[in-house]
């Protein structure tokens, strides 16, 4: 193992930072605290590691002050608890120097190796040395950061592109702003259509289609064999390919397990409701969905019904479901979700005392609500009023002054305190 180290400590220093584009996310550091970042494989929590070694490098820090190692790298398998004291000593040997300097240590998909823990906090405690850790699983490193970490950790999600993100891939520069000019708007018009079709995972950004369905199917399948199947222990891999199959096809929907179970029944699939319950925790747990409860002081209501369900891209829904363009008010909805989970929000959704439903209500920190409803097109009469009455009754009820309805293309403002405002303009500017 040490001249695996050795080989792989050298290899880093050698080897130029790739050229990245950098992300609107930021960490903040903090003596004796560990930076760990979050996220579904192949959103970027690589390149963001990257991101930080490049703005530490520019602030005048040698690189041979940081080092990086990737757990996925088949060179360090086997690798155990034992052998974490290996990496300290090898880079020191290399740089004595250094062993009175801050230096950065970057440890990447660090759920694979039991104790990793452990071996960070002890770091922290007697060494000068800034560790950022990054993960694939929420609930492993949880545990962890919940036991030894505690309090010692401070935490960042990374998500696949956000539009804003996605324009700039794409060349496009822009501030926050209140008007828009025709050409401007056009750009963002066409660029929101493309941004929900192929969604924001860096890689695809420049393959052409078949490639990049195929990619992105690719994900999906790494994400059920190694961070669920193999993880997990899951024998039932044809229970839990058809649970994905079905909320890929009808994403920002309540999701019954009661019901799925009894359409597996039907279908001949053999399967419990606890490996159903199991296997939507795998999966949220792995980043690919993730589930939105009903917004209820009520522990009762809250737990009687079920939550709602949405991707983590609406790029994988296009990829692997014919049914997206039969429904694209879904696909917006599941793009709106992204953004407040990027916000940092944990979105809900609500019904009103006769079962309409909004989509979102978020609690900001003042304990304030903000609601939104997601329509892709309000233009008939029907749908105007069901959307707007739905909105206007939560308002009621729950005391809020202002709501918002995000569109495909309208805008304008209805009534008392609604604004509609499309999806191009709201997820720039918010």
């Amino acid at each position: 193992m040490r001249e695996i180290l050795d080989i792989l400590i050298d290899d880093f220093h050698e080897r130029a930072l790739p050229d990245l584009l950098s992300r609107e996310r930021s960490i903040e550091r903090k003596p004796g605290k560990a930076n760990v970042v979050l996220g579904m494989r192949r959103t970027g929590k690589t390149w963001f590691c990257y991101q930080m070694m490049e703005e530490l490098i520019a602030s005048g820090l040698e690189k041979e002050r940081l080092l990086y190692l990737n757990f996925e790298d088949e060179r360090l398998l086997p690798f155990s608890a034992a052998d974490f004291q290996l990496i300290l000593e090898t880079y020191y040997r290399k740089f004595p120097a250094y062993k009175d300097k801050r230096c950065y240590l970057f440890l990447d998909e660090m759920q694979r190796i039991e104790g990793w823990d452990k071996f960070v906090r002890r770091i922290l405690d007697s060494e000068d040395i800034s560790v950022c850790v990054t993960g694939s699983s929420s609930k492993l490193l949880s545990m962890e950061i919940a036991t030894s970490l505690r309090g010692r950790s401070l935490t960042t999600e990374i998500f696949p592109f956000s539009f804003r993100e996605y324009l700039e891939y794409k060349g496009v520069k822009l501030d926050k702003k209140e008007s828009y000019g025709s050409k401007l708007r056009a750009t963002l018009q066409s660029g929101i259509g493309k941004y929900l079709h192929i969604g924001g995972f860096p890689e695809i950004q420049g393959y052409d289609d078949e490639l990049r369905r195929q990619v992105l199917r690719n994900y999906v399948d790494v994400v059920i064999l190694r961070d669920v199947v193999e993880r997990h222990g899951v024998k039932n891999v044809a229970a839990l390919r058809a649970l994905i199959k079905q909320i890929f096809s009808a994403p920002a929907t309540r999701f019954s397990v009661n019901k799925f179970y009894n359409t597996l029944r039907s279908q001949g699939v053999t399967c419990t409701k606890n490996d159903l319950y199991s296997f939507m925790d795998h999966l949220a747990d792995a980043f690919l969905i993730y589930q939105a409860p009903i917004h209820s002081r009520s522990e009762r209501v809250r737990r009687v019904n079920p939550q709602k369900v949405y991707v983590v891209d609406t790029g994988l829904l296009e990829a692997t479901s014919l049914r997206i363009t039969e429904d694209r008010g879904a696909a917006l909805e599941n793009l709106v979700y992204l953004h407040l989970r990027r916000q940092g929000s944990s979105p809900e959704y609500y019904l009103t005392e006769y079962g309409a439903e909004v989509d979102f209500v978020i609690v900001e920190d003042s304990r304030q609500r903000r609601l939104i409803q997601v329509c892709w097109d309000i233009s008939e009469e029907e749908t105007r009023l069901r959307e707007f009455s739905a909105l206007s009754k939560a308002m009621e009820e729950l005391g809020v002054k202002q709501g918002t309805i995000v569109t495909w293309m309208d805008e304008g403002r209805e009534g008392k305190g609604i604004e509609i405002v499309p999806a191009w303009k709201w997820l720039v500017q918010n």
